[in-house]
């Protein structure tokens, strides 16, 4: 069997891959860069002329030549490997009549526990969501407490602010479900922890990426410095990244993507990286049915897994002609797929397109006196 060609399209924010062999066999792959796809794009064409001809059953092979075919590293490599790994995995799948989970060692459970992405906007919004997900059986949601124009507040109003939009999501949910605050990466070191020491009360399930990314000692410290758990990860890509923010930083919820961290391959060695570490598994997902399906393979087939984040952009895709999973969301659980791969079948030529940006990229926030912010 050989790879016959490898097909690639951007359709809005999206990037998506798909490889046909000579046996008539289909996988179907997506990248996580939601900022830059048609940069992946590029690089996915660039390794079409590696892949064309090559046995698709070689996956662990094909993962390192492409990882190392040039010296260069970062996001826009990753997630084009990433998009390749999983149409890989779902021809391999396909070929053996098997969902993916099965290859990885087989289901350690036979449903995963989702998160909801609640919608952005204003805090009256957000609650009136979180209450509609509880209804529906969620056990956990996420959301982000800080204002939406936050960069020229002071510590003081930032503080309290954030505090009462947290107080304010606990009371409408109860103490049954868990709250997860995204911070988006939003403050510097010295602003996240009084911040952080301030919403720990309430008992979030993990505060998630209070501070960019650009040191990985520095995002270390905050699980380090902090009384409650901490979850990072979603824009690291590689299992060394993962291994040196645990080593600095102790056990912490980790969050890789399976559209920028390696794909299928790579997130299952970043699970056992963190379980060494004693640590869990919360992949980050946002893009829609094929990375979710992606990660829920992952997440069968470990057992440091906690809870699978789950955008709306699911149901929503789901139902489309374009894309149709056969995983089976029922309330605030997934219920695995049995069908052969990734258990999503998709219309190349109808994949519906979906603003995952909601802004002009360029368009971010500014501070008063006009430097840029964290916010973005």
């Amino acid at each position: 069997m050989k790879i016959d060609s490898v097909d690639s399209k951007v359709i809005g924010a999206a990037h998506y891959v798909r490889l046909i062999t000579d046996t008539g066999l289909v996988g179907y792959g997506q990248s996580g860069v939601w900022a830059y796809p048609e940069a992946v794009h590029a690089v996915v064409e660039r390794f079409a002329d590696y892949l064309v001809g090559r046995d698709p059953r070689l996956i662990e092979h094909h993962w390192h030549h492409l990882y190392r075919m040039g010296p260069f590293r970062g996001a826009i490599l990753t997630a084009a490997v990433s998009a390749i790994d999983i149409a890989l995995w779902d021809i391999a799948g396909k070929r053996l009549q098997a969902p993916i989970y099965e290859l990885l060692g087989g289901p350690t459970r036979t449903k995963l526990r989702l998160h909801l992405l609640l919608t952005g906007g204003p805090i009256e919004d957000t609650l009136a969501h979180a209450t509609k997900a509880v209804k529906d059986g969620f056990t956990a949601v996420k959301f982000d407490p800080i204002p939406r124009d936050c960069q020229d507040l002071s510590l003081a109003s930032l503080v309290q602010e954030s505090v009462a939009r947290t107080a304010a999501m606990r009371d409408v949910v109860g103490t049954d479900v868990d709250i997860i605050l995204e911070l988006h990466r939003k403050l510097t070191p010295l602003q996240a922890k009084p911040l952080m020491e301030a919403l720990t009360p309430f008992r979030p399930l993990f505060i998630e990426d209070p501070i960019q990314i650009d040191n990985l000692s520095a995002q270390a410290g905050m699980a380090t410095s902090s009384s409650g758990p901490v979850g990072v990860g979603e824009r690291l890509h590689t299992i060394w990244e993962f291994n040196d923010i645990l080593r600095l930083g102790g056990p912490q919820y980790v969050r890789p993507d399976l559209g920028t961290a390696g794909g299928i391959s790579h997130v299952k060695k970043i699970a056992a990286v963190a379980e060494a570490h004693s640590s869990t598994l919360v992949t980050h997902n946002c893009l829609g049915p094929i990375l979710t399906a992606a990660a829920a393979h992952v997440d069968a087939s470990i057992p440091n897994f906690l809870v699978q984040e789950y955008s709306p952009f699911d149901d929503d895709l789901a139902s489309s002609p374009g894309v149709r999973t056969h995983f089976r969301r029922e309330g605030g659980w997934l219920h695995l797929s049995e069908e052969p791969g990734l258990g999503v079948d998709v219309d190349w030529d109808n994949i519906p397109s979906v603003d995952f940006v909601g802004r002009t990229l360029h368009e971010i926030p500014l501070r008063d006196d006009g430097s840029v912010s964290f916010a973005v």
